[in-house]
């Protein structure tokens, strides 16, 4: 049977309803519904209690489950009250001068105004073609932060999405340098040396990378927690000994629990006796770049092959926002792979800037522009202003407790975080030790602060990480004060 036209359509779907797209005809729906967002947001934030309400796994997952993601609600304010309460209700905000958990800062508003073009422009930045401005906007950025690093001509690198993927790269890097070095390179040989107090994911790039577990050789911390030059000086030997290939030295200008800073200097003069490739992960530490006062804590830094460094720590930028940096950009050449359909090599004899030739990812937010629109309208030194005023606050906070006879301290803050642990005089290690899990939670339900945990030498410890430049030595002290007052209330429960 045949179908005539009429018939045919009157059968089709109908069209799509076209006014959700971003688009000049659109204008007034997309103003509005900004305004409603931002109105809601604000609202949100007047009645805020503190940085958390204490909400568990399962009580969070079952609103969440019990949408019909078929059935749309019709409307941005019925999709507004629903996000809150699934999402905004019990969301942690990192603005509260009570939070200390974890690497996570308040964001600068300049930054968050550019949020609102690199989301609705949507530029990729991968190829020129894209991005245009864009591109060299990123590459402005790079070039700028190369010089305060320290580098010279022809340094280069690329945004990243976090210190994670920015030490991926650049160990990538760095194994590739040191298989290219030999005729027959053996990856099961090479070794990555960075110390006890490295970040997790220099072993987890091992793994990607193929080298396996054992490719990364833990250095000794000294007791200010820094990287021991002997003990690496040793390590360097040993794998020269054995056969091994050091393809990389991690440094860290940060750690994540002590802030402490590598002797950096120090370790670029033995790294270069041993012709191997030195990689600094300031993802934390990177701050410092602009601090008018601190800056020289960083010395050595310019002697590194690669550099992490993450924006959305110290310069206060909204995730995500991160760069790996290299001294020579030649290097970046080992991601380099080209498509016709995409970046091909010199079309025409035309060389555009292709963004994506030096990156991990193909299609990238143009996250560059939020720390760009934040120079253009704070300016370095005010960034690094906030960078010196949460380390001073940490030093003043870890000085104040030196008064509390429950509170231990367990090193010096080389940034802005405070290893402790609530332990009154004659309480036990192991006493002690399940204390602290007990304290961290009971504080979190309750909603009054939020503290990190960790592990030293095998111990339980509390971690306070200042981050917010809003905080006083008061607002750190009520959260110790509230860690002391629930310790002593599960002491009591459990005589």
């Amino acid at each position: 049977m045949s179908i005539s036209p009429a018939q045919n359509r009157r059968d089709d779907p109908p069209p799509p309803d076209l006014h959700h797209l971003f688009h000049p005809d659109h204008l007034d729906s997309y103003v509005d519904t900004m305004r409603l967002g931002v109105d809601h947001l604000a609202d949100t934030l007047r009645r805020l209690g503190g940085p958390a309400t204490g909400v568990q796994p399962e009580q969070a997952a079952k609103p969440v489950a019990d949408v019909d993601l078929d059935v749309p609600l019709g409307d941005p304010a019925s999709a507004l009250a629903e996000m809150s309460r699934v999402y905004l209700d019990d969301a942690i905000w990192f603005h509260d001068p009570a939070y200390a958990a974890h690497l996570n800062c308040p964001v600068v508003v300049p930054a968050l105004l550019a949020e609102v073009f690199v989301s609705a422009v949507n530029s990729s930045l991968d190829t020129f073609d894209q991005s245009v401005g864009g591109t060299f906007v990123e590459r402005h950025l790079i070039d700028w932060t190369n010089g305060r690093i320290g580098f010279g001509r022809g340094a280069d690198g690329i945004f990243t999405s976090g210190g994670t993927q920015s030490n991926l790269q650049g160990l990538l890097l760095a194994r590739d340098h040191a298989l290219a070095r030999t005729v027959h390179g053996d990856p099961s040989r090479l070794r990555i040396l960075a110390s006890a107090d490295a970040h997790f994911s220099v072993q987890k790039a091992a793994r990607l990378l193929g080298l396996g577990d054992e490719a990364v050789v833990a250095v000794p911390v000294g007791r200010d927690r820094r990287m021991s030059v002997d003990a690496l000086a040793g390590a360097l030997d040993d794998l020269t000994t054995y056969g091994l290939s050091p393809m990389a030295v991690v440094a860290t200008a940060g750690t994540t629990d002590f802030g402490a800073i590598d002797p950096l200097g120090a370790i670029a003069a033995l790294v270069r006796r041993h012709r191997t490739w030195l990689h600094v992960d300031a993802a934390y530490g990177g701050g410092l770049l602009v601090s008018p006062t601190r800056r020289h804590l960083l010395a050595g830094i310019e002697q590194a092959d690669s550099v992490t460094v993450d924006y959305h720590k110290t310069w206060f930028q909204p995730v995500s926002a991160s760069a790996l940096l290299v001294r020579d950009g030649r290097h970046l050449g080992h991601v380099t792979w080209h498509a016709d359909y995409l970046n091909p090599k010199d079309p025409e004899g035309i060389r555009h800037p292709n963004q994506v030739d030096k990156s991990l990812q193909t299609t990238r937010r143009f996250d560059a522009l939020k720390l760009w629109m934040t120079l253009r309208t704070m300016g370095p030194d005010t960034i690094g202003g906030y960078v010196d005023t949460v380390v001073d606050l940490a030093r003043r906070a870890y000085d104040a407790l030196a008064d509390d006879p429950a509170i231990e301290r367990c090193a010096e803050p080389g940034l802005s975080t405070l290893v402790l642990r609530f332990r009154p005089e004659g309480m036990t290690e192991d006493a002690a030790d399940r204390l602290q899990p007990r304290i961290r939670q009971t504080v979190y339900q309750r909603g009054t602060a939020m503290v990190a945990a960790t592990k030293v030498d095998g111990r339980c410890w509390l971690k306070l990480t200042l981050l917010n430049p809003l905080a006083t030595l008061d607002d750190v002290l009520a959260v110790t004060g509230s860690l002391g007052a629930v310790g002593r209330e599960l002491m009591r429960e459990a005589a």
